[in-house]
């Protein structure tokens, strides 16, 4: 079910106003790998430009790593992705992987954590986003690096990796953000929160 936002506007009739509700639903784009060192740098401010040329409505970006939220009348997370990735590519001239998830789908994943008891420290738990469940599914072959007392666990929506002491020292971060990541993208729980939160206030309003 998509979340329901209503605009009113004043239509003109005889003998009065009618009004028109329109359906928006909330997403939030995210990006791979840009800004990273000098290869595909993509200002944020150049990134809301040209989500607006998509005619997307209300868009935003949080911190410099890719994160967006906005708003759409029609489409699915997937389409709305090779949306993006396909503008990105010809207004920079580079290939950046796009994940979209509706502001419901954020909030389930949220939900699902299963280490948010565990982790004070926001920035050594990390959530792996992907783009369907068949790339969800693979991440189970990240298993195998994990050390103790690191956890991992693949979720239905998401996948959640704690490094009880630094991702730099994690093989299964390592794993995560390189090779066996290729069609994942991956957020720290602080940046997860700031996200749900945003998108969560943009669907109320």
């Amino acid at each position: 079910m998509a979340i329901r936002l209503y605009i009113t506007h004043q239509l003109p009739e005889k003998g009065g106003f009618g009004w028109k509700a329109l359906q928006l639903t909330v997403f939030v784009a995210l990006l791979r790998g840009i800004n990273v060192g000098k290869a595909k740098r993509l200002p944020m401010a150049d990134l809301r430009d040209l989500l607006a040329e998509l005619r997307y409505e209300q868009v935003q970006t949080l911190l410099n790593s890719g994160n967006a939220i906005f708003r759409a009348r029609a489409g699915t997370e997937s389409s709305h992705a090779k949306a993006i990735a396909v503008a990105i590519q010809n207004r920079m001239s580079f290939e950046v992987p796009v994940i979209v998830k509706s502001a419901k789908n954020l909030a389930l994943i949220v939900a699902e954590n299963p280490y948010v008891q565990e982790s004070s420290d926001h920035s050594k738990l990390m959530v792996a986003f992907t783009p369907d469940q068949r790339t969800l599914a693979g991440l189970s072959s990240i298993q195998s690096l994990v050390v103790p007392p690191e956890s991992f666990a693949v979720g239905r929506y998401a996948a959640y990796l704690h490094c009880a002491d630094s991702i730099l020292k994690s093989k299964a971060a390592v794993a995560l953000l390189g090779k066996a990541g290729q069609g994942v993208t991956t957020r720290n729980w602080s940046t997860t929160l700031k996200l749900h939160a945003m998108a969560t206030d943009e669907a109320v309003h």
